[in-house]
């Protein structure tokens, strides 16, 4: 029989009797005329397949209130890109609890036609027929639609990676017809924003380059790649974030640049057009370099694109956020690498000095740093919102360089090791492994809470242990230990939490936030490894359930990746098909909560504790750089961007492995000593000397912006 797909996508005979199947099982479609347009509009898309911001504010302490109120005031027309798109303008519960009241009488009256039909042709009924359960078992019709499988009959993974393609496309041709070129869309209202003036910089185009060339969409790539060519520019009057504009735009074109040299079929014919992404990584590259001039070394929050002056954050008492100062290094390298300018390698790799140079204790860093005097602002500890990246990009600058760079190894461990020791908590119930914050710095109170976004963790742990190659295989070799057995048990604990993360909500999505409830006093990991009891049955009145506290502020869901980013990893490292299944139903549940009717794609949502979800209204661009990639790439083969020949930026953009001692760049700096409590062992002098230099060099950026004076 043919597999059914959701969005209508797969040549099949056109039949009646295909017809009623599928409006039996969508709930995208509304009538007929819908699904019959949906196809003629993909109709002729190429499907042949490829044989590929993370901050958010807390709600509870001062910094986060402050973050809210900021956001509060937020109308969605402003200049300029926001930092952190944890509020985008949305549309309220009510009236989208209206829209489904009026969908649900609709589904139900023709649901009841065409399911009779059905049983009366056969196709339903007591045969056991594919994707139709029997019993008290929650149904999915999306189960039955992409990829769904009998008891006991093995998944194919190739229909379910084809599902997430259908996905993308359906996404994307919502967003080409509707709000092409704007940097910001909501695909409920079927409206735009563009974050820079004029004209925008098509945010999600480049941002989705890459994907489309992992999933051969060709035609959709081309589309994209005249845009580029004939649209995109940088002369923006006006601020752009720095970390943002450097992981999406940056790292977009630069990926797109390696993949088409290296996949089948995608490089353009014309020579004239083979550089383009080259050729734009680099403009924007060296108007970036502006945020890199302050008297620390640490760049500004922000860059005026036109001019290249960079600004200090708006907010946070004018620190620069940590994670984004210090997650722009495998980009720039990558670049300096490509174009032989040791000017991006020099002032993205001057960060990690400065920061590393503040001694942060037991490898963990504040989650402010100030770019003109390059020292933290205030104590707190978090893996979360302006802290995760730091810690992604140490193991992964490692790699980048072939392990040439044993500085950042060090670096990663040490920070590793302080998680461990100050962060890794369990929950009182079901011993969940739970990684926690230090509001207050490490001397202060433990925080039982996990921003989803620390989830990118246990995948890089993962990594961290075997540098891309399978566990099998990193097994053999003589360095692993002790250490490497207790870290990937550690990465496979807080891979459980996240997904727990999912299973506990009835929608299967994570919230943004969640909090656990934790023993009294809190057992560290520090004292003893304590493993998860809990088996995340999904029975409503599971007793592991009630470790998670998702609070209401906390309750959205803004299609983030992580979680499924670290399955990628634990599924090609482990080879254990359970991270695949749970990646498929994380899969089911964005198509059955997040889609938008007649065929308008995915939106985030604001309340992941309720069926249905009432709808955000507004698609992140990570959507289609990151979180459908992920499936995309946990349900395909394994040879594709192989984990020991690449490195994937913290927007998902990958780039090559390099022998950086062929364009002679290596490391610059050198840590300073620390003393057997790890506190920083100046030579004699050495703290005046690192006071004069600032002030030279705040006495130099004067002179440069008065020369008059």
């Amino acid at each position: 029989m043919y597999s059914r797909d959701p969005f209508n996508l797969r040549k099949a005979p056109p039949t009646a009797l295909l017809f009623l199947q599928n409006a039996a099982s969508t709930t995208i479609a509304t009538s007929a005329q819908a699904i019959e347009s949906t196809k003629q509009a993909f109709q002729d898309a190429d499907m042949s397949s490829f044989a590929v911001p993370r901050h958010v504010p807390n709600f509870e302490n001062a910094q986060r209130r402050l973050e809210d109120n900021v956001w509060g005031k937020f109308t969605g027309s402003e200049k300029g890109l926001p930092m952190y798109k944890d509020k985008p303008a949305g549309y309220g519960a009510r009236r989208s609890a209206r829209r489904w009241l009026t969908r649900k009488r609709t589904f139900a009256l023709a649901g009841l036609l065409v399911l009779s039909c059905l049983y009366w042709l056969g196709w339903i009924g007591g045969g056991g027929t594919e994707g139709v359960e029997s019993g008290d078992k929650k149904k999915s019709s999306w189960g039955s639609i992409i990829g769904g499988t009998k008891k006991g009959e093995k998944a194919d993974w190739d229909k379910r990676r084809e599902a997430v393609k259908d996905a993308f496309l359906l996404s994307w041709k919502d967003y080409e017809t509707h709000g092409w070129g704007y940097d910001e869309y909501h695909p409920v209202s079927k409206t735009g924003r563009f974050m820079a003036q004029p004209n925008g910089m098509g945010w999600i185009i480049v941002d989705a380059l890459d994907t489309m060339m992992l999933m051969n969409l060709t035609k959709e790539l081309k589309h994209a790649r005249e845009w580029v060519s004939e649209s995109l520019n940088y002369e923006k009057d006006q601020d752009v974030n720095t970390f943002e504009t450097t992981i999406r735009m940056l790292g977009g074109l630069l990926s797109a640049h390696y993949l088409q040299d290296v996949l089948p079929g995608i490089k353009p014919e014309k020579d004239s057009e083979q550089d383009i992404f080259l050729e734009k990584a680099t403009d924007l590259a060296d108007r970036l370099m502006g945020a890199y001039e302050s008297p620390s070394g640490v760049p500004w929050a922000s860059v005026i694109l036109r001019t290249g002056k960079g600004e200090a954050s708006h907010a946070d008492g004018g620190a620069s956020s940590t994670a984004e100062a210090t997650s722009l290094q495998l980009e720039m390298k990558y670049l300096a690498y490509l174009t032989g300018e040791a000017q991006y390698w020099d002032k993205a790799e001057k960060v990690m000095q400065v920061v590393d140079d503040n001694g942060a204790k037991d490898g963990l860093v504040p989650i402010f740093i100030y770019a003109d005097r390059g020292v933290f602002r205030g104590s707190e500890i978090r893996l979360g919102s302006r802290g995760d990246s730091y810690y992604e990009y140490l193991i992964k600058q490692y790699y980048q360089t072939q392990k040439q760079e044993p500085i950042y190894l060090e670096m990663w461990n040490e920070a590793l090791a302080g998680v461990k020791k100050h962060l890794i908590t369990y929950s009182k119930d079901s011993d969940f492994t739970v990684l926690a914050e230090r509001p207050s710095g490490l001397d202060g109170t433990l925080h039982p809470k996990m921003d989803h976004l620390v989830c990118f963790m246990p995948g890089t742990i993962a990594l961290a242990v075997t540098g891309g190659l399978t566990l099998t295989e990193a097994k053999k070799l003589p360095s692993w230990g002790k250490k490497q057995e207790e870290d990937m048990e550690l990465a496979r604990e807080l891979t459980k939490t996240c997904i727990g993360m999912y299973r506990v909500n009835p929608t299967g999505l994570a919230p943004e936030i969640a909090h656990f409830n934790l023993y009294d006093p809190p057992k560290m990991m520090s004292q003893a490894t304590l493993s998860s009891k809990g088996n995340l049955d999904l029975a409503e009145d599971a007793d592991w359930k009630t470790d998670y506290i998702v609070k209401p502020a906390d309750a959205h869901n803004l299609q983030r990746p992580e979680t499924v980013e670290s399955l990628f990893y634990m599924w090609r490292i482990t080879g254990d098909e359970i991270y695949r299944e749970w990646g498929w139903e994380m899969f089911e549940s964005f198509v059955k909560h997040t889609s938008v009717k007649d065929d308008g794609g995915f939106s985030s949502v604001n309340d992941v504790r309720t069926v249905p979800p009432p709808t955000r209204d507004n698609m992140e661009s990570f959507w289609l750089a990151e979180t459908l990639k992920y499936f995309y790439l946990l349900f395909g083969p394994n040879d594709v961007l192989p984990l020991d020949e690449v490195v994937l930026n913290t927007e998902a953009h990958p780039f090559p492995r390099f022998d950086a001692s062929k364009k002679r760049f290596k490391t610059g700096w050198k840590r300073i000593p620390r003393d057997e409590k790890g506190n920083l062992v100046r030579e004699k002098g050495g703290e005046e000397k690192v006071v004069t230099q600032v002030v030279t060099q705040v006495v130099k950026q004067s002179k440069d912006s008065h020369p008059g004076r």
